[in-house]
């Protein structure tokens, strides 16, 4: 069966969630990971009887499915430090409260837990997200910092997880983190380390986005089969590096997006650097039948014009290759 194809609406969430359902479904997406901001979705309400079902009767309504829900934004509050304005502009007001940064991550926290009871009442069977991270600021390394310290950040992520992923547990949902720079796994070694820290406990994996490893030299195919039993959500998501002039670098330099001074961009999906058919083939290899999500992050494209051409690629390229024949082409990736 093909794995179905659905629309991230997070880019979207400045729309109105009936206006997005109807593009995606004129589109041909079959369903959606629908954002928990905007008014997309408000994980408050989980227990809302006639919102739970309002949502649904739209979905319904455009023949859509919903496959997923993200909460990138708050699971992001949830390990950062420092809380500060950034986090302020992504949060509504019940989150930040009095902005008090305990109580700011602490609200996040139980939005969390809402999420996944809200995920479970909609039929999806995986939130994708962020968990924010307290070491994220170490990463230049300079002032040196300790291994205690680094040691401390991922204790942090475990003692902030565990209670978030035994409601996870509880209500039958698991939670795929993005792996992404800002994150407590934010490249290989610490994704191995991050699932060590919190026990390799089946509700918490991973959602594979490779645009975040190419620009970082990360082979995301390889990453595919070493983390195989982790792979809970797929984002669809192109990376064009810049580099060969010499002048670009990889961390980008604090420009906009689409400046062309930048070492990376966010691209089309089928325009960047991933290796798109070898992905698709490892991820039939692996056994992933979960869904194949478009998150939509050119700023050098009309999104109107770029969603529906990501769906026709990925649609032409996601065929489902018998698994037996990877055998023993990946068999040398253990």
């Amino acid at each position: 069966m093909a794995r179905p194809i659905t629309l991230f609406t997070g880019q979207w969430a400045d729309l109105p969630f009936e206006e997005v359902v109807a593009l995606a479904s004129e589109w041909g997406y079959d369903g959606l990971e629908i954002a928990c901001w905007g008014d997309h979705l408000d994980p408050w309400r989980w227990d809302d009887d006639a919102y739970v079902e309002g949502r649904e009767r739209l979905l319904a309504e455009h023949g859509l499915a919903v496959h997923a829900i993200s909460n990138h934004l708050k699971g992001q509050i949830v390990c950062d430090d420092p809380i500060d304005q950034r986090h302020r502009d992504i949060v509504s007001d019940r989150v930040w409260g009095d902005g008090e940064p305990e109580g700011v991550r602490q609200r996040a926290a139980e939005e969390l837990k809402h999420t996944a009871r809200l995920a479970a009442r909609l039929g999806a069977g995986v939130v994708t997200g962020f968990t924010g991270s307290s070491i994220w600021k170490y990463v230049a390394m300079f002032p040196p910092v300790t291994q205690a310290a680094i040691d401390a950040g991922y204790q942090d992520f475990a003692d902030r997880w565990n209670p978030i992923i035994d409601v996870f547990d509880e209500v039958g949902v698991r939670f795929a983190l993005e792996v992404h720079p800002s994150e407590i796994a934010y490249d290989y070694w610490t994704t191995q380390r991050t699932l060590e820290a919190i026990g390799h406990r089946e509700g918490f994996g991973l959602n594979w986005d490779p645009s975040h490893m190419v620009w970082q030299e990360i082979d995301p195919v390889g990453f595919l089969w070493d983390f195989r039993d982790r792979i809970y959500h797929v984002h669809c998501k192109d990376t064009k590096k810049r580099l060969a002039n010499g002048r670009n670098g990889r961390l980008s330099s604090h420009l906009a997006w689409a400046d062309p001074r930048r070492g990376w961009d966010f691209i089309s999906t089928g325009h960047g650097d991933v290796p798109w058919e070898d992905a698709f083939r490892m991820l039939g290899a692996i056994g992933y039948a979960g869904p194949l999500s478009v998150e939509w992050e050119d700023a050098g494209m009309d999104r109107l014009v770029g969603a529906p051409e990501a769906l026709a690629f990925v649609r032409r390229l996601a065929f489902e290759p018998p698994a037996a024949a990877f055998d023993a082409a990946f068999s040398t990736r253990q």
